[in-house]
């Protein structure tokens, strides 16, 4: 058994393709429409055959959604190897963190806004 996808609630389609593939550098893998629309990016340097769901919200997930986001609970972990440089590349293009990274005995971690109703942290792995 393998991870395939990942779904993350978004309260805008395209803005949430627009944010993930032009501010965080993935790329759109599937755009299906027909009923409902199966809307799906994947990472230039992630394993191959994970896709992040971007999947349009709906009541009640999108009270669920916004009490997570106002309680500062992540919707899902992105992974670096270099945490500062994507830090400071992400912050140039406009990405709206949640203070700076801090660092405990295993990781290094930064929440930022997905601007599509997300908490995402950001994190590298300290071995």
């Amino acid at each position: 058994m393998k991870i395939q996808y990942v779904i993350l609630k978004v309260d805008d389609q395209d803005k949430a393709l627009k944010f993930y593939t032009e501010k965080l550098g993935f790329v759109k893998k599937e755009d299906v429409t027909g009923g409902m629309r199966w809307l799906t990016v994947i990472s230039k340097e992630g394993m191959e055959g994970i896709e992040l769901v971007l999947e349009p919200n709906f009541p009640p997930s999108d009270k669920v959604q916004k009490m997570l986001f106002d309680a500062g609970f992540p919707a899902a972990v992105l992974g670096s190897d270099n945490i500062e440089e994507e830090y400071k590349r992400l912050k140039k293009k406009g990405v709206k963190f949640r203070g700076n990274p801090k660092t405990l005995p295993n990781a290094t971690f930064v929440p930022f806004e997905d601007t599509c109703g997300n908490i995402i942290m950001l994190v590298q792995r300290i071995t």
